[in-house]
């Protein structure tokens, strides 16, 4: 399905504007702010507003196509993997990683007492090390 079915599908005029934010968020490999967002999608579309983008990144979210996360203080990025899973923050580089939801198992929370948990997800920290290289 392309991007302007998708976005009709969730009931999402599908704009240039607003195709052009999608396309960029929705396939990031990182996670944008929004003004990261802006930075981004004003070079090929150099007439869109601040506005035009908080707004679709609002709207983007509403439907359920982006999460938002705030995984460093005071930083709200935009998350294009809805599915569940955990994520890693190098503390060098402030880079952010996907953690495959089963690749950590956490417990005890179904013995809350006095708390009904919908949802967790774990953030870890620490510095991210060079992959080996494979020996043949």
């Amino acid at each position: 399905m392309n991007l302007q079915d998708q976005l009709r599908e969730h009931g999402i005029q599908p704009t240039p504007q607003r195709l052009a934010v999608a396309a960029y968020v929705m396939h990031a490999r990182e996670h944008p702010t929004a003004d990261g967002v802006l930075e981004r999608v004003r070079k090929q579309c150099p007439t869109v507003s601040r506005a035009t983008v908080y707004n679709t990144l609002n709207l983007l979210v509403r439907k359920g196509l982006i999460r938002t996360q705030v995984l460093k203080e005071g930083t709200v990025v935009f998350d294009p993997h809805v599915e569940s899973h955990h994520h890693f923050i190098d503390t060098d580089t402030g880079s952010i990683y996907d953690i495959p939801w089963h690749a950590l198992t956490v417990s005890g929370h179904a013995t809350l007492r006095g708390f009904d948990v919908q949802e967790y997800q774990v953030i870890l920290r620490g510095k991210r090390r060079a992959a080996r290289p494979r020996r043949r």
